[in-house]
C-alpha cells in the first residue's frame, strides 16, 4: 500500500487530530514549578494511554530521579532500521499570565493559529509524529521501520535527569538513528534541514564585599560596592564590539570552515528585520555574518542580574552581595569542561581579591551537536522535502540547544535528526505562544514520507551508511 493512504487518512482527520492535541494542550505540564506537579502526572498518564490505545507495546515511564520519559515501542519490521521517535511533554512556565490574549492552557484558534503554552514548543510538532504512527499502524497494520517513541519530561529544564534515564535503560534506547520532533523549522518557505546546534554551559556567580547591607550615607565612597564590582566583571567579559573577551576561550576555537560559510550563506536571513522584529539594534563579533554570529560562533550572555534594594521606592543603601546568571552557548570544538574552566579562571582574574567570589555550575551543560550531511536521515529528509517543495533543502544549524541530541549520541551512539514543524516566530517561552494549523498539515504529509523513505533501507544498509559517511559536517575544524 502506498504511503499517500497514510497521508491522505491523516489529511482527512485533521478536525480530530487538532481535537487531540487540544486535549493535550490543556494539560499544564510546566516541569520547572513543583506547583504543577499534577499537571505534569496528568499529561503522563495521557501519553501512556495514548501510546497503547495506537498499539505500541512495553508502554511505560523510564525513570531517572526527576520527572520520567514515556516510552513505548513497535517492533514488527523485522530487518528494517529501527528509530527512536524523540518529542517532549514538558512545557515553559506561562508567565507573565496578563499578557495573554487568551488563557495559555484553554487553546484557541484565531486566525489559523492555535494559541496555548506548549503548541509550538512542542507539543504540535509531536502530536504529529505519534498521529504518524498511529495512522500507519491503522492504514496498513505495520509501520515502515521499527518505533521506539521517547517523549521526555524535562527538556525545559535542560534535561537534568536525563543520562540517568539513557544509562539505566539503554538496552531498552538501542536503535539505529532518532528523528525529533523538537528543533523548529528555520523559515516558512525555504525547506530546511537542522544538521547541529550549539551546546551550552550554565554559571550563577554571586560577589560578596561586606557582612551585610550598610547605609550608603555612612560607608559610600569608602568601602567596595557589590554591585559595583558585579558591573565590572560583567563588563570585562565582552569587547566593545560584543566579542567574547576571555582569553583561552575563543584563542583556542579553531576557524570556521569555507564550506560551512558558503552554506550558512545560503539560508536567506534578513539581519535588520530579525533585530527590528524584537526592537533590537545589530551587535556581535566583528568579521562574521549575524546568521554565523548566531549559529557558528559561541555567545556568552547575562540572563539575569540582581543585588541590593530592588523593590518599589529608594532604599540608600550598599549590597554586600551581588548575582548573575551567565550561559554560554558553545559550538563544535568547544569543550564544556575547559570552557567552564576557562570562564572561571577570568572571573577569578578580574575579581579583586578582597571580593569574594562563589560560583554554582549547575552540570547542565552539554557540547554542541553535528549531524553529518551524508547521514541516511539527512538523505531522507532532503529527497522528502526536495518532492515536497521543489527546491533543495538549505542545510542550517541551530543556535538554541537540544541536549538529547547530544546525550543519545554520546551514550549510546545514536545520530538524531531535528524534524520539528514549528516556526521560529511563534513566540515559544513567550505569552501567546501558538502553532500554525498549516505547519500541522505540512508536518502530517512530511512525516509519513520521512518513515518510508527510511524503510526503503534494511537495517544493515542503514548502518553502512551511518558509519562509512565521510561527508564533512557543516561545522568543519580546519
Amino acid at each position: 500500500m502506498h504511503v499517500d493512504a497514510v497521508v491522505q487518512d491523516l489529511l482527512s482527520r485533521q478536525g480530530e487530530i487538532v481535537d487531540n492535541l487540544c486535549d493535550f494542550l490543556r494539560l499544564p505540564s510546566v516541569s520547572t514549578d513543583p506547583a504543577f506537579i499534577g499537571g505534569m502526572r496528568d499529561a503522563q498518564t495521557f501519553l501512556v494511554n495514548w501510546l497503547e490505545r495506537i498499539g505500541l507495546s512495553h508502554v511505560q515511564l523510564l525513570d531517572g530521579g526527576g520527572h520520567p520519559a514515556v516510552y513505548g515501542a513497535w517492533n514488527g519490521a523485522p530487518g528494517k532500521p529501527t528509530l527512536l521517535i524523540y518529542g517532549h511533554y514538558d512545557v515553559q512556565p506561562p508567565d507573565p499570565l496578563d499578557a495573554w490574549v487568551t488563557p495559555p492552557f484553554e487553546p484557541t484558534v484565531r486566525d489559523g493559529r492555535l494559541y496555548a503554552r506548549g503548541a509550538s514548543d512542542v507539543k504540535g510538532s509531536t502530536v504529529i509524529a505519534l498521529e504518524t504512527i498511529a495512522a500507519f499502524l491503522k492504514v496498513r497494520g505495520v509501520c515502515p521501520v521499527n518505533i521506539k517513541v521517547f517523549l521526555e519530561g524535562e527538556e525545559e529544564t535542560n534535561s537534568p535527569s536525563l543520562r540517568a534515564i539513557v544509562e539505566r535503560y539503554g538496552d531498552l534506547l538501542q536503535a539505529d538513528g532518532m528523528v525529533s520532533a523538537d528543533g523548529s523549522r528555520a523559515h516558512s518557505e525555504i525547506p530546511t534541514i537542522n544538521v547541529g546546534a550549539r551546546g551550552i554551559v550554565e554559571f550563577e556567580i554571586s560577589l560578596r564585599t561586606t557582612d551585610k547591607d550598610v547605609h550608603s550615607g555612612r560607608y559610600g565612597g569608602a568601602i567596595r560596592n557589590a554591585a559595583h564590582e558585579m558591573a565590572r566583571v560583567i563588563a570585562s567579559l565582552h569587547d566593545e564590539d560584543g566579542a567574547i573577551a576571555i582569553p583561552g576561550l575563543l584563542a583556542a576555537l579553531p576557524p570556521v570552515s569555507v564550506n560551512a560559510r558558503a552554506e550558512t550563506a545560503r539560508f536567506l536571513f534578513d539581519e535588520a528585520a530579525f533585530v527590528k522584529g524584537v526592537g533590537a539594534h545589530a551587535h556581535g563579533e566583528q568579521g562574521f555574518s549575524m546568521r554565523e554570529q548566531l549559529t557558528l560562533r559561541p555567545a556568552l550572555d547575562v540572563n539575569g542580574m540582581w543585588g541590593g534594594h530592588t523593590g518599589v521606592g529608594y532604599k540608600t543603601v550598599i549590597p554586600s552581595t551581588a548575582h548573575a546568571k551567565l550561559s554560554l552557548r558553545t559550538v563544535p570544538g568547544q569543550d564544556p569542561d575547559e570552557v567552564a574552566n576557562a570562564l572561571e579562571a577570568h572571573l577569578r582574574a578580574v575579581c579583586p581579591p578582597d571580593v569574594e567570589l562563589s560560583i554554582d555550575d549547575p552540570g547542565t551543560g552539554c557540547r554542541a551537536y553535528d549531524l553529518p550531511t551524508g547521514h541516511p536521515l539527512v538523505l531522507a529528509a532532503k529527497k522528502v522535502l526536495l518532492e515536497a517543495t521543489g527546491q533543495d533543502p538549505v542545510l542550517v544549524r541551530l543556535g538554541a540547544t537540544i541536549p538529547i541530541t547530544v546525550i543519545f549520541q554520546e551514550l549510546l551512539g545514536v545520530q538524531t535528526l531535528m524534524f520539528g514543524f514549528a516556526l521560529p516566530d511563534e513566540d515559544i517561552h513567550a505569552p501567546n505562544e501558538f502553532f500554525r494549523l498549516a505547519s500541522l498539515a505540512e508536518g502530517l504529509s512530511a512525516w509519513p514520507r520521512l518513515l518510508e523513505q527510511v524503510g526503503e533501507l534494511s537495517a544493515d544498509e542503514f548502518r553502512l551508511i551511518a558509519t562509512t559517511d565521510n561527508k564533512e559536517p557543516l561545522v568543519q575544524l580546519v
